[in-house]
Protein backbone atom coordinates (compact mmCIF):
# COMPACT_ATOMS: atom_id res chain seq x y z
CA UNK A 1 0.00 0.00 0.00
CA UNK A 2 1.25 3.43 -0.68
CA UNK A 3 1.72 5.54 2.02
CA UNK A 4 -0.90 8.25 0.84
CA UNK A 5 -3.76 5.66 0.30
CA UNK A 6 -4.04 5.77 3.73
CA UNK A 7 -4.65 9.73 3.92
CA UNK A 8 -7.23 11.94 1.93
CA UNK A 9 -6.90 15.74 1.42
CA UNK A 10 -9.37 17.60 3.74
CA UNK A 11 -12.78 17.32 2.17
CA UNK A 12 -13.63 20.99 3.13
CA UNK A 13 -15.93 23.12 5.06
CA UNK A 14 -17.57 21.01 8.09
CA UNK A 15 -21.18 21.55 8.31
CA UNK A 16 -20.83 21.99 12.51
CA UNK A 17 -17.86 23.52 14.42
CA UNK A 18 -14.84 21.38 14.00
CA UNK A 19 -14.37 19.02 17.47
CA UNK A 20 -10.86 18.80 18.66
CA UNK A 21 -9.94 15.28 19.43
CA UNK A 22 -6.82 14.45 21.80
CA UNK A 23 -5.68 11.15 20.70
CA UNK A 24 -5.03 9.19 24.08
CA UNK A 25 -0.84 8.56 24.24
CA UNK A 26 0.01 10.70 21.60
CA UNK A 27 0.39 13.93 23.69
CA UNK A 28 1.34 15.92 20.66
CA UNK A 29 -1.57 14.28 18.70
CA UNK A 30 -4.78 16.36 18.19
CA UNK A 31 -7.24 15.62 15.06
CA UNK A 32 -10.84 17.75 14.54
CA UNK A 33 -13.54 15.62 13.61
CA UNK A 34 -16.08 17.42 11.03
CA UNK A 35 -19.14 16.31 8.86
CA UNK A 36 -21.01 17.04 6.14
CA UNK A 37 -23.80 18.61 5.90
CA UNK A 38 -26.27 15.49 6.39
CA UNK A 39 -29.71 14.71 4.08
CA UNK A 40 -32.69 12.86 4.90
CA UNK A 41 -33.70 10.02 2.28
CA UNK A 42 -37.29 9.60 1.42
CA UNK A 43 -37.61 5.82 3.60
CA UNK A 44 -36.32 8.14 6.55
CA UNK A 45 -32.68 7.12 6.45
CA UNK A 46 -30.52 9.89 7.73
CA UNK A 47 -27.55 10.32 5.75
CA UNK A 48 -23.93 11.67 6.65
CA UNK A 49 -20.42 11.83 6.43
CA UNK A 50 -17.85 12.24 9.03
CA UNK A 51 -14.00 12.37 9.08
CA UNK A 52 -11.19 13.13 11.33
CA UNK A 53 -8.18 15.32 10.20
CA UNK A 54 -5.48 16.97 11.20
CA UNK A 55 -3.42 19.90 9.18
CA UNK A 56 -2.40 17.15 6.24
CA UNK A 57 -5.87 16.52 5.30
CA UNK A 58 -7.90 13.31 6.77
CA UNK A 59 -6.41 10.90 9.17
CA UNK A 60 -5.56 7.18 8.93
CA UNK A 61 -7.66 4.75 10.87
CA UNK A 62 -4.61 3.86 12.43
CA UNK A 63 -4.13 6.65 13.86
CA UNK A 64 -6.85 6.16 16.50
CA UNK A 65 -6.09 2.52 16.68
CA UNK A 66 -3.79 1.23 19.43
CA UNK A 67 -0.05 2.36 19.76
CA UNK A 68 0.68 -1.70 20.42
CA UNK A 69 -1.00 -2.64 17.09
CA UNK A 70 -4.30 -2.20 15.75
CA UNK A 71 -7.26 -4.12 17.76
CA UNK A 72 -8.46 -7.72 16.51
CA UNK A 73 -11.47 -5.96 15.29
CA UNK A 74 -12.35 -4.07 12.14
CA UNK A 75 -12.55 -0.21 12.69
CA UNK A 76 -16.06 -0.41 11.16
CA UNK A 77 -17.07 -3.18 13.72
CA UNK A 78 -14.90 -0.91 16.48
CA UNK A 79 -16.49 2.25 15.39
CA UNK A 80 -20.04 0.79 14.91
CA UNK A 81 -19.93 -0.71 18.61
CA UNK A 82 -18.78 2.76 20.09
CA UNK A 83 -21.30 4.69 18.36
CA UNK A 84 -24.24 2.52 18.29
CA UNK A 85 -23.75 2.94 22.95
CA UNK A 86 -23.49 6.40 22.36
CA UNK A 87 -26.84 7.07 20.64
CA UNK A 88 -28.56 4.32 21.94
CA UNK A 89 -31.84 5.73 22.57
CA UNK A 90 -31.88 7.83 20.02
CA UNK A 91 -32.34 5.20 17.12
CA UNK A 92 -34.80 3.03 16.02
CA UNK A 93 -34.46 -0.51 16.60
CA UNK A 94 -35.85 -2.69 14.12
CA UNK A 95 -35.87 -6.91 14.72
CA UNK A 96 -33.95 -6.35 17.42
CA UNK A 97 -30.98 -4.32 16.01
CA UNK A 98 -30.45 -0.54 16.08
CA UNK A 99 -30.58 1.52 12.63
CA UNK A 100 -27.28 2.68 12.32
CA UNK A 101 -24.93 2.09 9.41
CA UNK A 102 -21.33 2.77 8.98
CA UNK A 103 -19.05 2.69 5.55
CA UNK A 104 -15.84 3.44 5.38
CA UNK A 105 -14.61 5.50 1.93
CA UNK A 106 -11.53 4.94 0.43
CA UNK A 107 -9.93 1.90 -1.12
CA UNK A 108 -9.52 -1.14 1.04
CA UNK A 109 -5.74 -2.54 -0.20
CA UNK A 110 -4.69 -5.21 2.23
CA UNK A 111 -7.69 -7.27 3.60
CA UNK A 112 -5.47 -8.20 6.39
CA UNK A 113 -4.82 -4.52 7.42
CA UNK A 114 -8.30 -3.27 8.02
CA UNK A 115 -7.13 -0.21 10.25
CA UNK A 116 -4.93 1.04 7.46
CA UNK A 117 -7.32 3.31 5.11
CA UNK A 118 -8.72 7.38 5.73
CA UNK A 119 -10.92 7.59 8.66
CA UNK A 120 -13.99 9.05 6.81
CA UNK A 121 -16.81 7.09 7.56
CA UNK A 122 -20.68 7.29 5.61
CA UNK A 123 -23.39 7.61 8.41
CA UNK A 124 -26.31 6.64 7.98
CA UNK A 125 -29.30 6.59 11.23
CA UNK A 126 -33.24 6.07 11.08
CA UNK A 127 -33.80 8.51 14.44
CA UNK A 128 -36.74 6.90 17.08
CA UNK A 129 -39.09 9.82 16.12
CA UNK A 130 -40.04 10.52 19.50
CA UNK A 131 -36.63 11.14 20.73
CA UNK A 132 -35.55 13.84 18.59
CA UNK A 133 -39.23 15.48 18.08
CA UNK A 134 -37.82 18.56 19.97
CA UNK A 135 -34.27 18.48 18.54
CA UNK A 136 -33.34 20.80 16.05
CA UNK A 137 -31.64 18.97 12.87
CA UNK A 138 -28.67 20.14 14.02
CA UNK A 139 -28.92 19.24 17.70
CA UNK A 140 -29.54 15.78 15.97
CA UNK A 141 -26.49 16.49 13.96
CA UNK A 142 -24.51 17.35 16.89
CA UNK A 143 -25.51 14.09 18.54
CA UNK A 144 -24.04 12.19 15.77
CA UNK A 145 -20.99 14.26 15.45
CA UNK A 146 -20.96 13.90 18.86
CA UNK A 147 -20.73 9.53 18.87
CA UNK A 148 -18.16 10.01 16.27
CA UNK A 149 -16.12 11.80 18.31
CA UNK A 150 -16.65 9.96 21.38
CA UNK A 151 -15.61 7.09 19.45
CA UNK A 152 -12.70 7.99 17.71
CA UNK A 153 -11.47 9.13 21.38
CA UNK A 154 -11.87 6.04 22.69
CA UNK A 155 -11.63 3.09 20.00
CA UNK A 156 -7.90 2.85 20.99
CA UNK A 157 -8.97 1.07 24.49
CA UNK A 158 -9.69 -2.53 24.65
Amino acid sequence: MTPNAERLPSPGASYLKVKPVRLEGRPSAVVNAGMSTPTTMPDGWWVGLMWAEDESGVVSCREVAPIAGPPPLPPLQRLGELMTNTLGDLLVVEEGRFCLKLRLLGDLQDPHEPWRRPLVLQVAAKWDPLRIATMTETKVAEAALDAFTRAIEVAHRP
